[in-house]
């Protein structure tokens, strides 16, 4: 008889014992039945791997800004950063609300001030969006303010997009202050007189003005 058609009718017989061999190929069922017929012992069964779990991707909430220009009255509450990358219509409309008012000049501003910006909303709890002095200045812009105040400086953060002026009406300016510095990137001026505090994706640092 053949082998394989043996293995089919008599080896039910034997038992629970040798159940776990029923999913084997048929190369390992053939060693089984010559074990058998020459008295050998059986081949021990062969235990599938267990499968692999894969982990699911961690989710990554979006980030969100909410700002007003104090200047034109114009506002944006947007989320600017989702699914590991930032949003560009979001980014280009933050640009034209962080404009130079005084001449429209747009330049993109960057944007870890909106990573600055995001944390220090999560750190004060504030209910209100921030409100923007002064986002990007013109050359021309920032030249004449220099002109007016020796604390302006001539090569400003602002004309590179890379610092902002701003005030929450729902945080004591001195908490705004300090979850600035506590979120730890770029330079953090204030300024309790103008009544704003300035942050900058520069190097990291501190300072205080009028």
């Amino acid at each position: 008889m053949h082998r394989r058609k043996l293995f089919q009718l008599g080896l039910s017989a034997l038992g629970a014992g040798l159940l776990p061999v029923a999913d084997a190929n048929a190369r390992q069922q053939d060693d089984i039945i010559g074990a058998l017929l020459e008295g050998k012992p059986l081949p021990a069964p062969v235990v599938p791997a267990a499968p692999q779990i894969i982990a699911p991707a961690p989710l990554v909430e979006p980030k969100w800004v909410n700002l007003r220009n104090v200047h034109t009255g114009e506002k944006l509450e947007a989320v600017y950063w989702e699914k590991g990358e930032y949003v560009p219509d979001a980014v280009q409309a933050l640009n034209k609300v962080l404009r130079d008012y005084r001449n429209d000049e747009v330049h993109p501003m960057d944007k870890g001030l909106y990573d600055i910006l995001n944390q220090i909303h999560v750190k004060t709890g504030a209910k209100t969006p921030f409100q923007v002095i002064s986002g990007y200045r013109s050359p021309t812009t920032n030249k004449m303010l220099a002109a007016r105040s020796g604390e302006v400086a001539k090569h400003s953060l602002h004309m590179d997009g890379q610092a902002m002026d701003v005030f929450l009406e729902d945080v004591d300016l001195k908490h705004l202050q300090a979850a600035a510095l506590d979120v730890g990137k770029g330079g953090v001026g204030y300024y309790p007189v103008s009544k704003f505090v300035h942050v900058d994706v520069g190097r990291v640092r501190k300072w205080s003005g009028t």
